[in-house]
């Protein structure tokens, strides 16, 4: 796909060059609203618009909305007031309020001048909800009927009003009130008399979500029940607009993008990697990586304190690193499996002391095979290979009983503080590999130097 984009591209600027507009014109007509996108996002600003303007009215609106938020904004500031009332036009109101996020205050205030008081109302109302609400996310376009209509009549409205919704597949039934009390599909429709009256075969258990609610909470349910679109409702049950499937896998990649760095200790950020400045980046970073650095400095001290016990038997410092990762690894593992259990919903806090006691029994086969092998990896290897006598059967013990110790800890750790994270209002992400490392590594290195110190004579 990449190089047919890149063949696209070459072909176009040759056209271009040759200024054969009307042959530029026909290519551009044969690519899919993205791909225009892709195309034109590497292009300069002259040859951009040229060729946006060589677009339909309604290929330019979908272009527009594909394009990068730079991009969109150079256009509208090349962009005369018609045209880019005539782009407004053709733009869902939901893409019309996600390009306006994106955009600062003066072109904001130039695009809410083009638009008609109804969509400028519109665009408002879905403004004023809170951020990563399902009312964010809505649009307000969507056909509606009326239960005592005929599927003649259902016909009739949605040949006269689909022409400006998002999508006429499923439509939802409300009173008189706007209240949603049903909802039937195009395909129902076909399959029924023109005489049959709606009413008669709605689907009446309808799912829906309350404006307020996460969106998080609508991909869940597009994951489960398959829908195309799913209705939202306000506080009195009055049907105010949908969230379409398109609308559900941008947030599945921006809740995704946000968890990943999240669990990768950087603070969240809007914008691509490449157009995030080196200044933003090192303040995504660096707060992260300053609270880490300190909270590692307890395990610089737990070393410290037994500096004269490590002194006597120096064999014991060889082994911290591998219990130190073993531990952190171990408590990653069970962080990442929770987080993602509870982001499709498979999980919640009902369920902590099940996931607790499976995490226990998980890390206590887990610590007890890998101490097994290190058992015989440490005997054979660094005692009869390296042949260093300080390898005794007691230090080769101490090293395994730690590495079980510790990976029933590291699990315990791992599952419970995302868990706990949720309960309380936090990002379970921000309790992610990173953080849990750094406990377990502190923790690690008492119980190392606790059973040392407990069972090997000479450290008394």
């Amino acid at each position: 796909m990449e190089m047919e984009l890149d063949e696209k591209l070459e072909e176009l600027r040759e056209l271009y060059e040759k200024k054969e507009f009307s042959r530029l014109k026909g290519l551009l007509s044969e690519l899919n609203p993205a791909d225009i996108a892709a195309v034109l996002d590497e292009l300069p600003d002259n040859q951009r618009l040229l060729m946006f303007r060589l677009l339909s009215k309604e290929e330019a609106a979908e272009t527009f909305v594909e394009l990068d938020s730079d991009n969109q904004e150079a256009l509208i500031h090349a962009f005369s007031d018609t045209e880019l009332r005539e782009v407004l036009d053709e733009l869902y109101i939901d893409d019309a309020v996600d390009v306006i996020e994106e955009m600062p205050a003066t072109v904001v205030k130039r695009i809410l001048q083009n638009t008609d008081k109804q969509t400028r109302d519109s665009i408002n109302a879905l403004l004023k909800y809170p951020e990563d609400s399902a009312g964010s996310i809505m649009t307000p376009e969507f056909v509606d009927l009326k239960k005592n209509m005929t599927v003649e009549d259902a016909f009739k409205r949605i040949r006269r009003t689909g022409v400006d919704k998002e999508t006429i597949y499923t439509c939802y039934v409300c009173d008189n009130s706007r209240h949603l009390i049903g909802v039937t599909t195009v395909k129902e429709l076909l399959l029924h008399d023109y005489e049959d009256v709606i009413e008669d075969f709605m689907e009446t258990n309808t799912i829906s979500l309350n404006t307020l609610d996460d969106q998080e909470l609508a991909t869940q349910l597009f994951d489960k029940y398959n829908f195309l679109a799913l209705p939202v409702v306000d506080m009195e049950q009055r049907l105010v607009g949908i969230i379409t499937v398109d609308d559900a896998i941008d947030v599945i990649q921006e809740e995704n993008t946000e968890d990943i760095q999240k669990m990768n200790a950087m603070l969240p950020t809007e914008k691509t990697y490449l157009k995030t400045t080196v200044f933003e980046t090192w303040k995504s970073r660096f707060p992260w990586l300053l609270l880490l650095m300190v909270s590692a400095t307890f395990t610089g001290s737990i070393i410290t304190g037994f500096e004269d016990k490590l002194a006597s038997l120096t064999i014991l410092t060889a082994f911290i690193p591998m219990l130190m990762d073993t531990g952190g690894n171990s408590g990653g593992q069970a962080s990442v499996t929770v987080i993602r259990a509870m982001s499709l919903g498979e999980v919640d806090f009902s369920d902590f002391l099940k996931v607790i006691w499976k995490e226990l029994r998980v890390g206590f086969v887990c610590g007890s095979s890998l101490a097994a092998v290190n058992f015989v990896k440490i005997w054979l290897v660094d005692r009869t290979l390296f042949r260093n006598d300080e390898v005794t059967l007691i230090v080769d013990l101490v090293i395994c009983l730690t590495l079980i110790i510790e990976i029933v800890f590291a699990k315990f750790i791992g599952c419970s503080l995302p868990m706990l994270a949720k309960k309380i209002g936090f990002d379970p992400a921000v309790m992610s590999s990173p953080f849990i490392t750094t406990i377990v590594d502190a923790v690690s290195l008492l119980l190392y130097f606790g059973i040392a110190t407990a069972l090997i004579p000479s450290l008394h």
